[in-house]
């Protein structure tokens, strides 16, 4: 493996970050490509269909661009989606981001999880097994939030995003049937974490929020343990939109030790 080679991150958007977040503590000297693609933006609203052909065709251009060692598919709707089908076509490890029901199961005290994700995710099979297989006897609560990416991305562009805004987007879920007995949330979208302060408030003090990041950038660390990386090695993002509305995210990106943005 040349050491130069990356790890490949995509994202529909810079939802992704919350797992860059948590794979730079541990492994600060890894050559990063952050993929955004923000012209596809966003998956949550789009068919099964459409997402699958979109993901499988971006990723196997950036692949054969860029050669990197391992892809992380760092979006919950992707995963669920089209996981499977990019796994098939590309030789290269993938590593998926699906709804962290798991933990959340062993941490509920009341038995009652909500999943809040995009509507894509939330209809998906994939979360049907993962309820069977880990949340047996457990209620669990489902609502698509799609505005909540659209507020998670203005929130990283540096522009307010009210409590009231994340409140009424995440509404849906506390006003399921069974919703007051909610103490656990899954939150299965890269996005949402990144609201998890105004969420916490929306939701009050009694609710415990979950998600993945963490376990993704362990399982990364994992498939890569051994392989040597190249202290000089630029990181950088890249998007299929705007270039000009993508700077605008520079601070975020530099956080996290990205200073080059490009179009792909």
């Amino acid at each position: 493996m040349n050491s130069k080679s990356p790890i490949l991150l995509f994202d529909s958007g810079v939802g992704g970050l919350t797992v860059l977040s948590e794979l730079r503590k541990l492994m600060p000297k890894a050559p990063v490509i952050y993929a955004a693609d923000m012209a596809g933006l966003p998956y949550g609203g789009k068919s099964e269909a459409e997402v699958a052909a979109r993901v499988a065709g971006l990723l196997g251009r950036m692949a054969e661009r860029y050669q990197p060692r391992l892809i992380c598919i760092a979006c919950n709707t992707a995963s669920t989606i089209a996981l499977g089908m990019v796994r098939e076509v590309l030789e290269t490890p993938i590593v998926g981001t699906v709804p962290a029901i798991k933990p959340a199961a062993a941490i509920t005290r009341t038995g009652t999880i909500g999943l809040l994700g995009t509507e894509a995710t939330v209809r998906q099979k994939y979360v049907d097994d993962l309820q069977e297989q880990f949340a047996e006897g457990k209620r669990l609560l489902r609502y698509g939030a799609n505005r909540l990416v659209a507020l998670g991305e203005k929130k990283l562009r540096g522009e307010a995003v009210s409590i009231d805004e994340v409140a009424s987007a995440a509404s849906g879920l506390v006003l399921q049937p069974g919703g007051e007995d909610l103490d656990t949330v899954v939150l299965a979208c890269t996005h949402f974490p990144l609201l998890e302060p105004e969420l916490r408030e929306a939701f009050g003090k009694d609710v415990t929020f979950v998600h993945g990041a963490e376990g993704i950038a362990r399982r990364i660390e994992h498939l890569l343990e051994g392989q040597k990386f190249s202290f000089w090695s630029k990181s950088l993002a890249v998007t299929t939109g705007e270039l000009e509305d993508f700077r605008r995210l520079a601070p975020a990106f530099e956080q996290h030790g990205i200073s080059t943005l490009k179009r792909f």
